[in-house]
């Protein structure tokens, strides 16, 4: 297993540069493999969701279909899956933030009954409650 950038997975998704997105999608599509995977953090999920919003502008649905997509590659590891999927869902839903989303998810696997938060968007997801 080999770790993957956050770089590196937003130029596969982006397809935007001429010489960096070719490799990355080399890198993705036929570099790695099953046995040999490319492994993708939380951290690097969140910052993936954060640029694609931010810099790219892309709305909740497009985010959601870049992470589906992630999530759906046979030659990506991505920590924490279920987590991330359950953060996905609720960006598709218009829910939160998916970094607010992944925070929820997170503090629920390691035990936590609820998330604190003066974020009052956040608090509409489910998981967080007001401090």
């Amino acid at each position: 297993m080999i770790g993957l950038d956050t770089n590196v997975l937003v130029r596969y998704l982006a397809q935007d540069d001429p010489v960096q997105s070719p490799r990355a999608t080399a890198l993705i599509e036929q570099g790695l493999t099953a046995a040999e995977p490319g492994y993708l953090g939380v951290v690097t999920m969140a910052e993936t969701a954060w640029v694609l919003e931010r810099a790219y502008g892309l709305a909740d649905a497009e985010i959601a279909a870049a992470i589906e997509r992630t999530l759906q590659a046979g030659t990506l590891v991505v920590e924490s899956e279920q987590e991330v999927f359950t953060a996905m869902i609720a960006v598709r839903e218009r829910r939160g933030a998916f970094a607010d989303a992944l925070i929820a998810a997170l503090a629920a696997k390691a035990g936590c009954p609820h998330t604190l938060t003066f974020d009052r968007k956040a608090q509409r997801l489910p998981g967080y409650e007001p401090l």
